[in-house]
């Protein structure tokens, strides 16, 4: 049976607490889930601690975010069986929470400043489970006090919207290769996440061509269907693994994203898991 390969929790900026999601994903008729949490430990540890749970066999996992400084985008990077002691990866985690928590704490503030009914001490009370403040964590807030249309909706597009949002401060990214070379010391298998999302369907061919990444998400809710095509192609041409996942978050996402409804293949589980048996000996 097939496997979700891209799901966030609490741990980062899903709605729903991680034990929540083996019980989902064994209704959806799958066998293996990884729950890949933004930049985070707890989700790789979680992975080990629960190798099956609901009868659905956890892959530790972790998404990672980097910047193409090239192209001035984001990059989202999964990283699969990493080590969870591995001090580089720890470090990156703790460097991505530290950036985090100090811009949407700038954002909190201002917050205030527009609705005094908003704290920052609500906001952190949410952020328990992984230690972390999002901009999700922070509409939660303001949807519960009635002051927000939705955690994704108008409010947040004035509030924290690319082009003029009040309140936007993004954290400083890591470049694409640094976060690659911290996938690399854990011994995790790299895949790169969502090409469409932020356009980078040139920096994902590059990257494949050069021999940097093992696989790539192809079966993903926003993923165009011309993209995903090439991404085929691409990965026929690299000799790529091929994953898929739903990106589920629970309520917190502008469109309903079941998990399961974007699966990967047994052939490719088995992929990510004999590279990864062979960069651990």
């Amino acid at each position: 049976m097939p496997g979700d390969l891209h799901t966030h929790t609490t741990f980062s900026d899903g709605s729903l607490k991680a034990d929540c999601l083996p019980r989902l994903a064994a209704r959806a008729g799958l066998s293996h889930l990884a729950i890949s949490d933004h930049d985070s430990m707890h989700s790789v540890r979680y992975g080990y601690a629960n190798s099956l749970r609901e009868g659905v066999r956890l892959i530790p996992a972790t998404e990672l975010t980097a910047f193409d400084f090239e192209r001035r985008r984001r990059v989202h990077l999964l990283c699969y069986w990493p080590d969870e002691n591995c001090p580089d990866l720890i470090a990156h985690c703790e460097l991505m929470a530290k950036r985090r928590n100090a811009v949407c704490t700038q954002s909190a503030k201002e917050l205030e400043a527009l609705y005094p009914q908003f704290k920052l001490e609500d906001a952190r009370a949410f952020a328990q489970d992984g230690g972390v403040l999002y901009k999700s964590t922070l509409m939660k807030v303001l949807c519960d006090y009635g002051l927000a249309d939705g955690i994704y909706n108008e409010t947040y597009r004035q509030l924290f919207g690319s082009k003029g949002g009040k309140v936007l401060h993004d954290p400083e990214y890591q470049t694409v290769d640094q976060v690659l070379e911290v996938i690399r010391r854990a011994r995790g298998v790299a895949v790169f996440a969502h090409p469409s999302v932020y356009d980078s369907m040139e920096l994902v061919t590059q990257l494949a061509r050069a021999g940097k990444i093992d696989g790539v998400e192809i079966e993903h809710p926003r993923n165009r269907p011309e993209d995903k095509q090439a991404l085929y192609q691409l990965a026929r041409e690299c000799d790529l693994i091929v994953t898929g996942g739903s990106d589920f978050h629970g309520r917190n996402s502008r469109t309903p994203r079941a998990l399961g409804m974007c699966q990967c293949g047994d052939d490719q589980i088995r992929r990510i898991e004999a590279v990864a048996r062979q960069r651990k000996g």
